[in-house]
């Protein structure tokens, strides 16, 4: 083999793996998610299903108390990465099974996790693509957010009004640091996890009034529980509410500055 051949060959094993470490990662959540939809995963998880089976869950966590946390806590993660969709009723599930205050807990570690490999995974592809690329007016945008982070995320993860995923992505494209991103959505999805969890604490309860007005709905799967209906528009608004102030600090700093 010449020298000129190995260095070919070299150079080819070197651009495969680093396409592997850029890509890599983005290009098995996207296949994982996009069979997971081929096969119909996420019509699995519906209200109905965790009404009729709520006892064999219960059942599961009496004989496996230490082993059902744990299983939620990384099925709930998979499923953040993924952009599965479901993620409220799966926290209405946590708040279920172990309380508003465990269960909350639980789901917040989890999402956080899970958010964070799918922010990763886009900063190390696209984010990287997109910094090579780059324009002046792109760099002064990503300066400005990253300048900011904090608080900008805080709003982003408060405010009920931009999907999850998107949150999860938006920040890789501005290259804001992970400890920043992390610790921004651990403190910022805080509000809205418990109060899905407490929903679920109280799930028993709302089913009994159903079964009161339709005897076996729950073993049938046919109570009629509108989710929507348990998040009040006021919670909503103080939601809102609470992004704003998060956004007072580079408000403030804006004033100071100018």
């Amino acid at each position: 083999m010449g020298i000129t051949e190995h260095n070919d060959n070299k150079s080819a094993a070197d651009g495969a793996i680093g396409f592997i470490k850029r890509w890599g990662l983005l290009i098995v959540i996207l296949a994982v998610s996009a069979y997971g939809a081929s096969q119909g995963w996420h019509k699995e998880v519906t209200l109905s299903n965790l009404i009729k089976n709520r006892q064999m869950l219960a059942d599961f966590l009496a004989a496996y108390p230490l082993l059902t946390p744990f299983i939620y806590l990384v099925v709930y993660t998979l499923a953040v990465a993924l952009s599965f969709p479901g993620a409220s009723l799966m926290t209405i599930t946590g708040g279920f099974l172990f309380g508003w205050l465990f269960g909350g807990l639980l789901t917040v570690v989890a999402a956080t996790i899970g958010a964070s490999v799918l922010f990763v995974a886009a900063k190390t592809s696209v984010g990287a693509t997109l910094k090579e690329r780059a324009g002046p007016f792109l760099d002064k945008m990503s300066a400005g957010f990253r300048e900011n982070a904090f608080s900008y995320l805080l709003f982003l993860r408060l405010t009920p009004v931009f999907p999850f995923w998107l949150v999860n992505i938006a920040p890789a494209l501005f290259r804001v640091p992970l400890v920043t991103y992390f610790v921004a959505t651990f403190i910022g999805i805080i509000p809205g996890t418990f109060a899905y969890a407490f929903i679920g604490a109280g799930l028993d309860s709302v089913i009994a009034a159903q079964e009161m007005a339709n005897p076996g709905c729950s073993a049938a799967g046919t109570c009629e529980v509108d989710i929507s209906a348990l998040i009040t528009p006021e919670l909503l608004w103080a939601f809102a509410a609470l992004g704003l102030v998060a956004l007072i600090p580079p408000i403030i700093k804006r004033f100071r500055d100018a």
